[in-house]
C-alpha cells in the first residue's frame, strides 16, 4: 500500500495544483514511484492520455513531474463547465452527459465506488500517492456530498496539508477560518499548513506564523515565495484573466478570451518566446493591430460565436482578416467559429439549431454525440511548413468544406491530414484547413512542435519585412526540476516525510 498525503487549499487558486506537481517531483527525486491523485475536476484545460481518455490538464502536468505517463486513474471524474449552472460531466476518460449543478449534487455518491477503484489501482503501483483537493473544504453546504476534499481524505486516511495564498490578502483569516469550519475529525487529518506566494522579508512574516502556529496549534511547515520565473501549465481561466496587457516585442499575437475558454496552454510555447506579445483580449479590450489573431477552443462553440458577434468582435476579425493585415488562427472551437455555418441538429451542444459562424472559412461545421479524444500524429500541408507533428484532439462534431469554396483566396484545401490516432493509423484529411491568410484546426499543442512553432513565427516575420529566428525550446524537465528546487528550499520536507509516515 503506498503512502499518500494531500493538499488541500483555502480557496480556488491559491497554487494546490503547482504544490502537488512538486511535491510530485521532489519524491521521485528521492526515489520514490509517485503518482498524481485528484478525485473530481472542474476545468476547461484538459489532455488526452495515450488511450484516447480525457482527464485534467494539471493532473497531467502532475504526472510528468512525476516522470509517469498520464492515466485516467489518475482523475477520475473531469467537469467542463457548460454554463453557469451546468457542465458537461466525464467519467473514467468518456463523457457521460450534460448535467445540472443539482443533478450532478445528486449523481455524486454514485461516483465513490469508481473514484475507490480508481485509487486503489494506483495505491498497488506507486510508493507514494499526492492527492489534490479542490476549492476548500470548508465549503459547508456541499459538505454533505463531498466527493473531493475532506471525505476523501477520511475515505484514504490521509494526512493533509492545508495551503493558503498570502498575495491575495488575508491568508491569515482564510487560514484559521477554514479550520474553524471543519468538523473536529476533519481538522485532525490537517497536519500542517503552507503559506504560498509570498514577497517581502520573512522576518517581518515570521511574528504572524508564530501567532497562527498558537492560535490553530498546528505547524506552518513552509512559505514559498511568489515566483514568474518558472514555466507552468495554469489550468485555472483566472490566470489568463490576469494576462491581458501586451509588451513591446516584435510579433503582436492576440488571442481572444471566450467566455468558455478551453485549452488556452496551446499558447504556453509562444508566450515563452523572446520576441513574442501574447496578449489575452477579454471583455471591453480591443483588438490592437496584430499580426496574429487566435481564436482558441471553447466548450461551448454556439454560445461563444454569439458572444463573438454581440461584442463587435466578430466585425473586427473580419475586418483583419480581410484586408490581409493579419494571419487568423482558429483551434479547435475556434475552428468551428470561422465557418460560415454551425449546425447542431440534434441539440449536442446548445439549443440553438443553427448558427451564422464567422464567415472566413468556406465550410460548414455539423456537431455529432460522438466526442473525438485522441493523441495524433499529423502531416501538415502549408505553405511555410509541410511536415509532421503530434497533438491531441478533443472535439464533437466534423468541418465540411464547401465544394464551390472558390473566391479570392483560391479554394479552401485540407492543410493538417491525420495519420495516426490513438495508435491507430489512419488518413484523414479533416484536422483541418486553409483559406488565404485563414488557418483552421482541430489539433491542440500545435506550437509545442518546435519545428512547426518556428516555421510559423518565421512566416509572421517575414510578412512584417523582418529577419528569420531560431525559436526558443521550453525543457520542461528543467522547469519541474526548479519548481522542486523552489519547494524544497522553502519547506520543512523532514517534517512532510513525518506526515507521511
Amino acid at each position: 500500500m503506498a503512502k499518500r498525503i494531500m493538499v488541500q487549499g483555502t480557496g480556488s487558486g491559491v497554487g494546490k495544483s503547482i504544490i502537488v506537481a512538486a511535491f510530485c517531483r521532489i519524491f521521485t527525486q528521492d526515489g520514490f514511484s509517485v503518482a498524481p491523485f485528484k478525485s473530481q475536476n472542474m476545468a476547461l484545460n484538459s489532455y488526452v492520455t495515450r488511450d484516447g481518455l480525457e482527464i485534467g490538464r494539471a493532473q497531467a502536468f502532475q504526472a510528468f513531474a512525476a516522470r509517469k505517463e498520464p492515466s485516467v486513474e489518475m482523475n477520475p471524474i473531469l467537469l467542463k463547465p457548460t454554463s453557469d449552472t451546468g457542465a458537461q460531466v466525464i467519467v473514467r476518460g468518456k463523457p457521460i452527459g450534460n448535467m445540472t449543478a443539482m443533478e450532478y449534487h445528486e449523481y455524486k455518491p454514485k461516483a465513490l465506488n469508481l473514484i475507490k477503484e480508481c485509487f486503489a489501482k494506483l495505491d498497488s503501483e506507486n510508493d507514494i500517492v499526492v492527492i489534490e483537493g479542490a476549492g476548500s473544504p470548508a465549503e459547508v453546504n456541499l459538505r454533505a456530498n463531498d466527493i473531493v476534499n475532506m471525505s476523501i481524505a477520511k475515505l484514504l486516511n490521509a494526512p493533509v496539508i492545508l495551503v493558503g495564498d498570502i498575495d491575495r490578502g488575508g491568508v491569515f483569516a482564510w487560514l484559521i477560518g477554514t479550520l474553524e469550519l471543519l468538523e473536529p475529525e476533519e481538522r485532525e487529518l490537517v497536519k500542517g499548513m503552507l503559506i504560498n506566494k509570498f514577497r517581502g522579508d520573512l522576518e517581518i512574516l515570521r511574528p504572524g506564523l508564530e501567532f497562527l502556529e498558537h492560535r490553530v496549534n498546528k505547524p506552518v511547515i513552509g512559505v514559498i515565495p511568489y515566483f514568474n520565473d518558472i514555466k507552468i501549465q495554469e489550468e485555472d481561466s483566472l490566470s489568463v484573466e490576469r494576462r491581458r496587457e501586451a509588451d513591446a516585442r516584435g510579433i503582436r499575437i492576440e488571442v481572444i478570451y471566450l467566455p468558455h475558454i478551453s485549452n488556452f496552454t496551446d499558447f504556453d510555447a509562444l508566450e515563452a518566446e523572446t520576441d513574442v506579445s501574447l496578449r489575452y483580449v477579454g471583455k471591453g479590450d480591443a483588438i490592437k493591430e496584430p499580426d496574429v489573431i487566435i481564436i482558441p477552443g471553447s466548450k461551448s462553440t454556439i454560445s461563444d460565436m454569439l458572444y463573438l458577434m454581440q461584442s463587435g468582435y466578430a466585425t473586427q476579425i473580419r475586418k483583419y482578416a480581410m484586408n490581409g493585415e493579419c494571419v487568423v488562427l482558429g483551434i479547435c472551437g475556434g475552428y468551428q467559429m470561422l465557418c460560415n455555418t454551425i449546425i447542431d441538429p440534434e441539440g449536442v451542444e446548445s439549443i440553438e439549431r443553427e448558427t451564422a459562424g464567422l464567415g472566413l472559412l468556406p465550410a460548414k461545421t455539423v456537431f455529432e454525440h460522438h466526442k473525438l479524444t485522441n493523441q495524433v500524429r499529423a502531416i501538415v500541408n502549408l505553405d511555410f511548413y509541410k511536415g509532421e507533428i503530434e497533438g491531441y484532439e478533443i472535439h464533437m462534431g466534423r468541418t465540411y468544406f464547401d465544394t464551390d469554396g472558390g473566391g479570392s483566396n483560391g479554394a479552401i484545401r485540407s492543410a493538417f491530414t491525420v495519420i495516426e490516432r490513438s495508435g491507430r493509423e489512419v488518413m484523414d484529411e479533416g484536422g483541418g484547413a486553409v483559406y488565404g491568410n485563414v488557418i483552421g484546426t482541430y489539433i491542440h499543442g500545435l506550437f509545442d512542435n518546435d519545428e512547426f512553432r518556428q516555421a510559423f513565427l518565421n512566416y509572421i516575420r517575414t510578412r512584417k519585412g523582418q529577419t528569420p529566428l531560431k525559436s526558443s525550446e521550453i525543457n520542461w524537465d528543467k522547469e519541474y526540476n526548479k519548481l522542486a528546487g523552489l519547494v524544497r528550499s522553502n519547506i520543512d520536507m523532514e517534517k512532510i516525510y513525518e506526515i507521511i509516515r
